[in-house]
């Protein structure tokens, strides 16, 4: 996937260097020139870079990667994760919500339900997702498809990539807010394992919608937040131009919501980010996917378990 087109600001000293590693490869295959040594020089040099750009960034940074225009979304990820994909549409009250897909699906020998939200890759096909943002027939398509996993004791994978649910008059007159409410509580007591993976963007309610699982897993650079940081910027510093600091303060990225135990694992993305290198990443979720469905196989206090997770977030620590 190339990386040219679309880059971030703080990726361009990386971008400079590729650039010149094309040319001179083309150079090289053009000529009768013997540019290898000059190639090489140029690769270890990538390398040095890539790990410098991409050891210490911001929460903001991280942010911006997980929008990152290259990046792989819902549909890259069960193409090479999983297998027999049967995706299923509607939620028999309204119409189809093409921002969230789902159908039964196996990972290696196991028959699971997999569900997420699903972005477009250009204008025609983000009309059509409405950007990633669900309305609430969207929420109850995904509460359909549960409830049918429930019913064949079918684990559920939930794929989490969203900036929030649609916040359009339709969406709040077939009551939007009803929707995700009534999917945290299914979701809680549902008798089958449920393990949810953030990709991308984790926006607020429109993210924990279909978000209620006994494992939290999260992408090295993706992010889960109650809101924004560009929204907190603009209600708390009146100006969105704070999403910097906003995204600082909300303690949003992956190692520190780890900390505070909104999640339960972080998966390392390619260096660079899942976007430079989309087969690599979706091995490792393959890996983590396998193994955490294995561990909950097993499990015959599943809802209680899953109750006693939530219940203990937000406690206050001792001094």
């Amino acid at each position: 996937m190339s990386t040219q087109k679309n880059s971030l600001e703080f990726e361009k000293p990386l971008l400079d260097l590729e650039k010149q590693l094309e040319d001179l490869m083309t150079s090289s295959q053009n000529s009768d020139l013997d540019f290898s040594d000059e190639i090489k020089a140029i690769e270890s040099k990538i390398e040095l870079t890539k790990r410098e750009v991409y050891a210490d960034l911001t929460p903001w940074q991280k942010v911006q990667l997980s929008r990152h225009p290259n990046r792989p979304f819902t549909k890259d990820y069960i193409d090479r994760v999983f297998s027999n994909f049967e995706p299923l549409h509607g939620d028999r009250l309204f119409k189809e919500d093409a921002a969230i897909i789902g159908g039964p699906a196996q990972i290696d020998e196991i028959k699971v339900m997999v569900i997420g939200q699903q972005k477009g890759r250009n204008t025609e096909e983000n009309l059509k997702r409405n950007f990633g943002c669900p309305n609430p027939e969207g929420y109850r398509k995904a509460l359909r498809l549960m409830k049918m996993a429930e019913r064949f004791s079918m684990p559920i994978i939930s794929i989490i990539d969203t900036p929030g649910a649609f916040p359009g008059i339709g969406a709040e007159e077939r009551h939007v807010a009803e929707a995700i409410a009534v999917n945290l509580r299914e979701m809680a007591a549902l008798k089958v394992p449920i393990i949810a993976l953030v990709i991308g963007e984790g926006g607020s309610g429109g993210a924990l919608g279909v978000a209620v699982a006994d494992k939290v897993l999260i992408l090295e650079n993706a992010y889960y937040s109650v809101i924004s940081p560009e929204g907190c910027a603009a209600i708390l510093w009146k100006d969105r131009a704070f999403a910097s600091d906003a995204a600082e303060a909300l303690k949003l990225d992956a190692n520190e919501l780890l900390k505070l135990g909104i999640v339960d694992q972080v998966l390392t993305e390619p260096t660079g980010g899942a976007h430079r290198n989309w087969d690599e990443m979706a091995l490792r979720i393959k890996e983590s996917l396998v193994s955490d469905l294995k561990e909950l196989s097993g499990s015959k206090d599943l809802v209680s378990n899953r109750y006693q997770k939530y219940r203990g977030m937000g406690e206050f620590l001792a001094a």
